[in-house]
């Protein structure tokens, strides 16, 4: 439903997988939603149905209405959507005969879609294979997140279609490493289940990247110039990002030689520049979303990088986040304040990792990492970015994915 493409912005991952399943000789059709709230650029002919190649990738983009926050207007998103891929549901099966359809749409409703494909594939004699790919966990995520209510009939359909999920997959691909219990309590053979995480695509971390958008450049460069220890922050400006801890931190060491800058958007944007213009907040600075493939040249120039999260149970399941995935491919040190099944920071010490929701710690683990010499950072960095090349490349992954699914066949 949200799969993106460096034109596009965000989600990365079904692109990134794609890419280097074309590359491997795949034909690969990408169906997504025509508006998704992720994206940084809707595509062209937004509002009609349209095809278009990126890559050797054939996009199918299906019209959806637009819409903003996560009320019904995101609802009417997702049925719109689904409802139209369960009409081509025929046409895809007989025209592009897949060997395997993935349902990966954050939400697990696709999953009812994706079944039909392969069922009338099937039909058609393709020995057609239906694979689950979980992002986060639904209706999990929205309950202990969002804190909607366990009986509210849009989490009911949520976890009838994880059930159906875990029940019907012939593949299981989960990012976070944690999940076998809850996936077997909803009925998974856990034989089903392969962990693929998320990555990193090397071809962005080669050569010289783009310079970054002069506004950007001129803040950091003035920072720099003025001593003080910049801490970037790229990525989502939402709920579950934990950036109003960051903002409180911040406000603790406003005395201090620290500046703060946040590239991204999302729907938290607004609030957090407003909070942090209440508290007098003139080192932080927020600025809106640069080109991917700016990214190495932003995380260049910053001292530290930040990453938080919420403190919630959900994580004990783990966390696989992109930007992290960048954090440590350009070497930075990393603050990291989480409390999850797992820490990519830890396993990697490439960093600090400080309790969520504790603007105390976070200062104080800002504090130590300002400390570091020269030499320290730079081991720091070398181990991150080495943890990522061994564990967390993109054509690495997608060798993973589809070796689940060749284990899979009797």
């Amino acid at each position: 439903h949200y799969a993106g493409s460096p034109r596009h912005g965000m989600e990365y991952r079904p692109y990134y997988l794609a890419r280097e399943w074309v590359q491997a000789g795949h034909a690969v059709r990408m169906v997504a939603a025509d508006y998704s709230h992720v994206r940084a650029r809707q595509p062209e002919q937004a509002g009609s149905r349209h095809q278009e190649l990126i890559d050797g990738i054939d996009y199918h983009w299906v019209p959806t209405p637009p819409y903003s926050g996560n009320g019904l207007g995101r609802v009417k998103n997702i049925w719109s959507f689904l409802r139209q891929v369960w009409r081509d549901a025929g046409e895809i099966a007989r025209t592009f005969r897949p060997d395997i359809v993935i349902a990966s749409s954050t939400y697990p409703m696709d999953i009812w879609v994706a079944h039909r494909i392969v069922k009338l594939a099937r039909q058609q004699g393709v020995a057609s294979q239906l694979v689950f790919e979980v992002h986060d966990l639904w209706p999990l995520s929205p309950i202990e997140l969002g804190g909607m209510s366990p009986s509210h009939p849009f989490i009911r359909l949520c976890q009838a279609a994880e059930d159906y999920a875990y029940r019907h997959a012939d593949v299981v691909v989960s990012m976070l490493p944690k999940v076998a219990g809850h996936m077997q309590q909803h009925g998974l053979d856990l034989h089903k289940l392969h962990i693929v995480p998320n990555g990193i695509t090397l071809d962005e971390w080669q050569g010289e990247p783009p310079p970054l958008r002069d506004d950007v450049a001129a803040h950091m460069r003035a920072c720099k110039q003025a001593g003080l220890q910049l801490v970037g922050y790229a990525g989502s400006h939402g709920t579950p990002n934990a950036l109003e801890v960051m903002l409180q931190a911040a406000s603790l060491l406003r005395d201090e030689p620290f500046a703060f800058v946040l590239v991204g958007d999302g729907h938290e944007k607004a609030a957090l520049q407003a909070h942090a213009q209440q508290l007098g907040l003139e080192k932080v600075a927020f600025f809106d979303p640069i080109p991917k493939a700016q990214i190495p040249s932003f995380l260049a120039v910053a001292d530290i990088a930040y990453i938080g999260w919420q403190r919630v149970p959900i994580y004990r399941f783990g966390i696989a986040p992109n930007k992290l995935m960048d954090y440590m491919m350009a070497r930075c040190v990393v603050l990291h304040s989480v409390e999850a099944g797992n820490d990519p920071v830890a396993e990697a010490g490439c960093g600090i990792t400080v309790p969520p929701a504790d603007p105390l710690a976070i200062a104080e683990g800002l504090r130590q990492l300002a400390a570091l010499d020269a030499g320290t950072r730079a081991r720091m960095g070398d181990a991150g970015r080495q943890f990522v090349l061994e564990h967390h490349t993109y054509p690495v992954l997608a060798r993973r994915f589809l070796q689940a699914c060749d284990n899979s066949q009797p």
